[in-house]
């Protein structure tokens, strides 16, 4: 528990610095709550924002499948997925780097090749890559930041995907072309296209969200994304 809040505590630390720089430049982001779009003076994913569904579709191997995505801090990514039908179990931890490196006070200072990432195993018989995907542009987080996902900065928490297979690679390119063409933000997406092991992180991140509801930064931050899935994707939604 100590340690919980210890994290808990460094990443609300993180966001009241973000939040008074954004203030002495007059800088204004946005987050999404019930429909609402409120100004709160820091950069900060659009969650909720509607796109369209990815065009080409993944032929797909029967029985469950993994997906790993990276796009910010993992604890809302992770509750996102768990509340999507169709998703088995969701585990929070790092992509991108070596084992020696996969801890989260190492991950933490920037300064290994690791992003916090989650793995998703999903039914496809159920909900497929290509939703997966739709979920991740559209709710997860902001394609659009780099290097950054709101008051979290640093190459740790940017937007990249970790194809399982080339049938994914090929999604998730085609996609971002597909969203890029579309000109659905009015910057560039810069998630990349990635590979390398996936390492499970500290027993305490996992189901962060679930086991920790009224935590600031949940509440802050993470919140607004499942709301945002409720009501984006109520055919897949289920509650937690």
């Amino acid at each position: 528990m100590p340690q919980i809040m210890e994290n808990a505590s460094v990443k609300i630390s993180r966001w009241l610095t973000a939040l008074c720089a954004a203030a002495a430049i007059g800088g204004t982001g946005y987050y999404f709550i019930a429909g609402d779009v409120t100004a709160i003076g820091v950069a900060h994913a659009s969650e909720g924002r509607v796109i369209p569904a990815p065009i080409a579709k993944i032929t797909e191997a029967q029985g469950e499948q993994v997906a790993i995505f990276a796009g910010g801090c993992f604890w809302g990514i992770e509750g996102v997925y768990e509340r999507v039908d169709g998703v088995i179990r969701v585990e929070s931890g790092y992509a991108g780097g070596s084992k020696s490196d996969a801890d989260y006070d190492k991950v933490s200072d920037g300064r290994t090749k690791h992003a916090e990432a989650v793995r998703i195993v999903y039914d496809p018989a159920r909900v497929s890559y290509d939703t997966l995907l739709h979920v991740f542009f559209s709710v997860a987080h902001n394609p659009t930041e780099l290097n950054r996902q709101g008051p979290d900065i640093g190459t740790q928490y940017r937007s990249a995907i970790f194809p399982e297979n080339a049938a994914q690679r090929g999604a998730a390119e085609a996609y971002i072309k597909q969203l890029d063409k579309a000109k659905s933000w009015r910057q560039p997406i810069v998630t990349r296209i990635e590979s390398g092991p996936f390492f499970v992180a500290e027993a305490y991140h996992q189901d962060y969200m679930k086991n920790n509801p009224n935590s600031g930064y949940i509440v802050r931050f993470d919140v607004p994304k499942v709301q945002a899935l409720k009501q984006l994707f109520p055919n897949i939604y289920r509650g937690k």
